[in-house]
Parts: structure tokens; sequence; C-alpha cells
């Protein structure tokens, strides 16, 4: 039974905090102040921390900043319990390293939820610990600033966009991080004529935006939603603050920065020297590969996102039909010879 200490002033809140996780099968250790738990974490060595920030004799940030010095209680899940909501606490917590951040007041299924989701976090690391080498500390600090950059759209914004909606626009200042909730996005630039090149289709997980907040410039090209698509807003300030306190996190961000760069670099390669049949055929396995089992895209943004105009597209998708490479239905593409599209000559 895994073991988890609720450090808490207020006795109403850690008494039913511990209900509800003796009830979802988790023992429980209780302390009413910060000294307390730090005293307890010591001695008991639990699964996993819920502590509260504001308490007296030692506030949460106390509590973190001791127990992420100890070299037996630094590894333990830390979730942090607010009643405020103010980005200075959030961007406080992350970068003394805690994983989570849960605001006051919250529902059982949500605190249910961020436990499990650490817990088996914690699990995986420690079963890697066991099983890895010299990669051990590379896999363990790329782990943790995943978490930390997916835990970052938490308690957040979320918006609601519809298909054709725009969610921001080339030339704009960058206000967000955006994470893709729900849904698919196009990332387009546009012409003086008006014409549009996609360069990339964001899906669920993805983060956008962070090129421009990373440069302090100008969005450098557009977004729109392909589809009904949710979206967490991050504001920059806790971007920058996340970013700037943990190397790790701005390693997986220099990461996402030279996979655009490459990805740019070969599109470009792709325009300039391969055929509208290999462009087409490239742009359906993309999507593929994407996740979509079932192309429905609007013919002109399949057009954008092969780098041709939507007459030349759709005469190239008959082709592929009467080839039986591929087949329309209502719409619809279903991709039928997946090698022959991979392998499409120039």
């Amino acid at each position: 039974m895994k073991k988890i200490l609720i450090i808490e002033d207020n006795a109403d809140v850690r008494e039913n905090l511990a209900e509800i996780l003796e009830l979802g099968n988790y023992h429980t250790l209780t302390a009413e102040n910060g000294k307390i738990g730090v005293e307890k974490a010591l001695q008991e060595l639990p699964d996993l921390i819920l502590c509260d920030v504001m308490m007296p004799e030692l506030d949460g940030f106390g509590v973190l900043h001791i127990l992420g010095r100890n070299q037996k209680t630094a590894d333990i899940p830390f979730v942090f319990l607010t009643a405020k909501s103010e980005k200075e606490d959030f961007r406080r917590g992350m970068s003394l390293g805690a994983d989570d951040y849960i605001v006051k007041p919250f529902d059982d299924e949500q605190l249910m939820q961020t436990i499990e989701a650490r817990l088996k976090k914690s699990e995986r690391l420690r079963a890697a610990s066991q099983n890895s080498g010299g990669a051990l500390e590379a896999f363990i600090n790329e782990a943790k600033a995943t978490e930390l950059l997916h835990s970052l759209s938490n308690n957040r914004e979320s918006r609601h966009f519809r298909k054709k909606d725009l969610i921001f626009k080339e030339g704009e200042t960058p206000r967000w991080l955006y994470y893709v909730e729900s849904g698919q996005i196009k990332v387009f630039k546009t012409s003086e004529d008006g014409r549009e090149l996609i360069v990339k289709v964001a899906k669920t997980g993805d983060f956008l935006g962070y090129l421009a907040l990373l440069k302090n410039d100008f969005y450098p090209e557009s977004a729109a939603a392909l589809e009904d698509t949710n979206i967490r807003l991050i504001p920059r300030d806790d971007f920058n603050a996340l970013l700037n306190s943990n190397r790790d996190v701005a390693s997986s961000f220099l990461k996402m920065l030279a996979s655009h760069v490459a990805e740019r670099e070969q599109q470009l390669l792709d325009l300039a020297y391969n055929s509208v049949r290999r462009r087409t055929a490239t742009a359906l396995i993309y999507l593929h590969n994407q996740g979509n089992q079932e192309i429905s895209l609007l013919r002109e943004d399949l057009a954008a996102l092969a780098g041709t105009a939507k007459e030349t597209l759709i005469r190239t998708l008959t082709d592929f039909k009467t080839e039986g490479l591929v087949e329309i239905k209502d719409g619809v593409i279903h991709l039928r010879q997946m090698e022959k599209l991979r392998n499409m000559p120039n």
C-alpha cells in the first residue's frame, strides 16, 4: 500500500484529504505544520507528499527546499496544495522542484488522477534505476523535464477553438505558450499574394508558440484549428520562469528547436527538388503518422501542406485513386498502399 504524507495546517482539509486517500486504498500520514511535516518525511519516507503552501512554523516552500536537499527525500514526488492561484507561487514552486501544483478547491477525481500519475512516474524512474547504467541520470533528467513541461499546463485557462479559428497570427507579439489538449492545428506561413504554406500540423500533446518566446520576437508563423480544438494557455512569464530555473526543461526546448530547424530544411529541399506526386505522397504519409487513419483535411489545406495549388493536388489525388494508392469516399482519404506512397519516385 502506497504511503502518502499530508502536510496541511487546516484540520478539516487535512482530515478530508486523509479520508479520500484512504478510500482510494492509500495509507496516510498527517502533519499540522511544515516543521512536523519535514520530521515525518525524514522518518517515514513516504511515496508522495501533499503539502499546503501557507502554513505556520515552516511554509510549503521551506519544506520543499529542505527535503529537496536531503538525499533520502529528494526524489519523493512533491505536490503543492494551495488556495492561492497567483502565478508567483507557481513559478517559485516549480523553480524549487515541485512535481505538480493543485489549486484549492479541487475535486476528488482531479486529486486522485494527479496522485496516480505522479506515483506511476516515480515507479518507472525507480525501475529504470535498477536496469540502466551510465544513461540513468540523463533518462531521469529528461523524464523530469517532460513531467515539468506537461504539469506547466495544469490549472491553466483552457480555450476552445472551432475549425478554421485563428489561434495566433504571424507578426503578433507572443503572450502565451500553447499546449494542445485535443484536436489538430495547422502552423502556416502566408505569402504576399495570400497563398498559404503549411509547415507543421500540431497534434494533442504538442507545444506551440515557443519559438517566438525563446527569441523574444514576433510570431514567425500563424496557427489555426483544423478541427474543433482545446488549448491550454500558459502565460509567457510562467514559461520563462521554468525555462530559466531548470536546465533540463531548457534542453528539451532546445531539442524541439533543433527539430524545428531540421523539419524546415527538409521541407525546403522537398519543395525545391521533389515532384508534386512525391510531395503529395509525403504529405499524406505525414498526416497518417500524426494519427490520422482517415484524412479529412480541406483540399486547400492539404495543398498548402504539399506546397502546390489546390487544382494540382486534386488531379494528383485522382491519379493516386486510379492507381489504387488511396481510396477516397465522401471526401475522406484512406491510404491503401503505404510502401508505394513512401517510396514514390520523383
